[in-house]
């Protein structure tokens, strides 16, 4: 009687664990299929007509569906003693990719007050709106009389960090430009992202109104919002995301090494190299070539982005002292950015990695 037992306890074993393993296997199949299909999945355009509210998460202000310039919308307005409001598109992630819509602006400001308006699109945003780039619109200053005030009519920024502010005072003309705005009309926006750079597009053209070369922002990957801000009825409309596959690149970048550097500007072409060593966020070393030998460098480092300043001569007669400014992303051996010569010269720089 032992053996027959024993080999009916063998016989349930061996049954229990292959139901277990047939199991086990289903489901592997299944998460298998699921991960083959969720990559095309997430690369499918998502379409928000916007004719209600109901695809929105709102912070900071509320949305409502409206009828505007002959057509559904919704309007975002600020909440009392709120600077600005975010409404996110819900179940959007975007690294790469396009975000179309319509948007629309009415100023709500006393007569006399000068408010140029503000209504915008974040992308890659944190859900908390601590974190984003953004374009926006001020259509009340494309038709100024002041030509520096039209050329204040679409704006990039970076949160945080990087506002109009800081950036027009570093980067004067680097991250904002006109367009022909106009206000209470609806204004058909285009913003394609791809790796660390965005165009900004306008009513249907092929031109872009902006090209930003060097994100700011420290996240690759976020949400998308619309942005509108106190004093004023932000409308949109018709709104489509189409993710892109991603480019290959990753934050984190490091800086220590010995970089070759050109320095393409509006005035010259120059060469040197960048002796670095950083040390958490701060970046020391030297800088050798144009403008001088052995020029103490030093900067700050974040997440990739590294922002740098030495003081050399320019080559003139005289020659005279300067203060060069480098800013941008490290991506593996190579790297890119913006520089300039303080009063003297403006464009793009790229480096390469001197490997031993």
């Amino acid at each position: 009687m032992k053996q027959p037992i024993r080999l009916r306890i063998l016989k349930a074993a061996a049954a229990i664990a292959l139901s277990v393993f047939a199991v086990i296997f289903a489901s592997q199949h299944a998460n298998a299929q699921a991960a083959q299909t969720s990559a095309p999945a997430a690369l499918s355009p998502q379409s928000f007509p916007l004719v209600d509210t109901e695809n929105l998460i709102v912070t900071g202000g509320t949305a409502e569906a409206v009828e505007y310039q002959g057509r559904k919308a919704v309007r975002l307005a600020t909440q009392p003693n709120k600077e600005d409001v975010f409404a996110f598109l819900k179940g959007v992630q975007i690294q790469d990719g396009t975000i179309e819509g319509d948007i629309a602006l009415k100023i709500t400001t006393p007569p006399g007050v000068r408010m140029p308006g503000f209504v915008g699109i974040a992308f890659r945003a944190r859900p908390d709106t601590t974190h984003y780039e953004m374009f926006y619109l001020r259509p009340g200053n494309s038709h100024a009389e002041d030509q520096a005030m039209r050329n204040h009519s679409v704006q990039y920024v970076a949160a945080p960090g990087f506002d109009w502010y800081m950036l027009r005072r570093q980067w004067p003309w680097i991250y904002e430009s006109h367009a022909d705005l106009q206000m209470e009309t609806w204004t058909k926006v285009r913003i394609d992202v791809h790796g660390r750079a965005a165009r900004l597009y306008l009513n249907g053209s092929e031109n872009p109104s902006l090209i930003v070369n060097g994100l700011k922002g420290e996240d690759l990957l976020g949400g998308v919002a619309l942005w509108g801000y106190a004093g004023e009825e932000a409308y949109f409309s018709n709104f489509k995301v189409a993710p892109a596959k991603a480019q290959p690149i990753a934050n984190d970048g490091e800086p220590a090494g010995v970089w070759n550097v050109v320095f393409a500007s509006d005035y010259g072409r120059y060469e040197g190299s960048m002796d670095l060593h950083r040390d958490g966020d701060a970046v020391k070393g030297t800088w050798t070539g144009a403008f001088g030998q052995n020029l103490s460098l030093s900067g700050r480092w974040r997440n990739g982005y590294v922002e740098l300043t030495f003081n050399g001569t320019w080559d003139d007669k005289p020659p005279a002292p300067m203060t060069a400014t480098l800013a941008g992303w490290i991506d593996g051996d190579s790297a890119t950015g913006r520089m300039k010569v303080e009063g003297r010269a403006d464009g793009q720089w790229t480096a390469t990695r001197k490997r031993e």
